[in-house]
């Protein structure tokens, strides 16, 4: 429910200031004159909009196709808004709705409502429905930023499916070595006797500090993880970060097919639109989900300004495929743009559900490498002492005949 801040009179001209959650501007008036109270002017909190759910690239598809199946059969934008919110769904989103309703029923447009609930709808949304706003072409603007979000949210999932996996087998790795140090090795300390080889001292100094000491383990983890955490916040550090991702071999790679094909889509969408292609460039850059990548893109909206040809410009950014700057030299040429910028979306989004499968393939025998060299190196250190005791009483058997 949306929170209005109002400006009020009474009968005898006394002004008064405040606010109010109601369903509506005539819930508004009605409260207001229950305290003999008359509305001059108002506006919706903008706080409270601020507070609204980033939408998912799926909720945004959603939203979208509504939007412009409505708008295409005829209904008016705000009856269209009304009925998606009128709909039953989590509470957060619908509020993001209703906000949405009030502000175009106070005569905002689509794009200057979306706008007010300020990060709720992402900058290239926001510009795509302003050039439709434009070009009177909401309803066409709408079902293409609905496939747009759709292949988003679908690459995303592919993207989450391909890491799940690993992370169970990272979770498996670390509950396994646990239980070894603190379960299995103790058990077979009273056998060996301080004749041990030094990777079995290691392992048994690691196992008794670790059932030792082991609230010191829990913070010291809990430590690096909030320390982490907080190093990712430093825009030097995620750009570094994501800059050592590209260069991490086999998987560098396949990363920079799949950010070259979230920039190339979201560059074809803006383009075919009619946003300027310098305007498509920079706000494409917030799209591509690497910082390192994002960060050139200063200079290179600088060089297209100054007369450099686009595909010259992308050629000189430093983590995409070679490929993309190719086409676009093509598109440039042939002045087709447009259309090549599309082809080379398509092609990229195919290649980029490959390389997801191509990571997949590659990250799980590594990991299953990870889990059985630990395990491996446990049990051979344990294995040696016992290979040694052994020996030694085939040597005594041996010196007693």
């Amino acid at each position: 429910m949306p929170i209005y801040q109002y400006n009020a009179v009474t009968l005898s001209g006394e002004k008064k200031r405040g606010t109010m959650d109601v369903d509506d501007v005539q819930r508004l008036t009605e409260k207001l004159r229950e305290q003999n109270l008359y509305l001059v002017d108002y506006k919706i909190n903008v706080d409270s909009k601020a507070k609204g759910k980033r939408l998912k690239p799926i909720e945004l598809s959603d939203f979208c196709r509504q939007i412009g199946t409505m708008l295409s059969s005829g209904v008016v934008l705000i009856r269209a808004v009304k009925i998606i919110m009128d709909r039953d769904m989590d509470p957060k989103l619908k509020a993001v709705y209703s906000n949405l309703y009030q502000s175009l029923k106070q005569g905002l447009s689509l794009s200057e409502a979306m706008e007010e609930q300020r990060g709720v709808f992402p900058p290239m949304l926001i510009n795509m429905y302003r050039a439709g706003e434009a070009s009177g072409s909401i309803d066409v603007t709408s079902m293409k930023m609905a496939e747009h979000y759709e292949k988003e949210a679908r690459l995303n999932s592919k993207i989450k499916s391909a890491m799940t996996y690993p992370i169970i087998l990272l979770v498996i790795t670390t509950i396994v070595i646990f239980v070894l140090f603190t379960f299995v090795l103790p058990t077979f300390a009273e056998l060996f006797q301080d004749d041990m080889p030094p990777v079995t001292k290691f392992m048994f100094a690691v196992s008794d500090f670790m059932r030792s000491k082991w609230i010191v383990v829990v913070v010291v983890v809990a430590g690096l993880v909030v320390l982490f955490r907080a190093l990712k916040t430093l825009p030097n550090v995620v750009i570094a970060l994501d800059r050592f991702k590209l260069r991490i071999p086999k998987i560098g790679n396949l990363l920079k097919t799949i950010y070259t094909a979230r920039f190339s889509r979201t560059l074809s969408s803006l383009y075919a639109s009619g946003i300027s292609l310098v305007e498509a460039l920079t706000i494409s850059k917030g799209t591509i989900g690497n910082e390192y990548i994002s960060s050139q893109f200063d200079d290179l909206v600088k060089e297209v300004r100054n007369g450099m040809t686009v595909s010259e410009a992308i050629s000189q950014v430093d983590g995409f495929d070679p490929k993309l700057a190719s086409t676009i030299l093509i598109g440039e040429e042939t002045g087709r743009l447009d259309e090549m910028l599309e082809s080379t979306a398509d092609s990229f989004d195919y290649e980029s559900e490959q390389a997801t499968g191509r990571m997949t393939a590659l990250i799980e025998p590594v990991m299953l490498v990870i889990m059985a060299g630990v395990v491996g190196f446990v049990m051979i250190s344990v294995m040696l002492p016992i290979s040694q005791m052994y020996g030694d009483i085939g040597d005594m058997g041996a010196g007693g005949f």
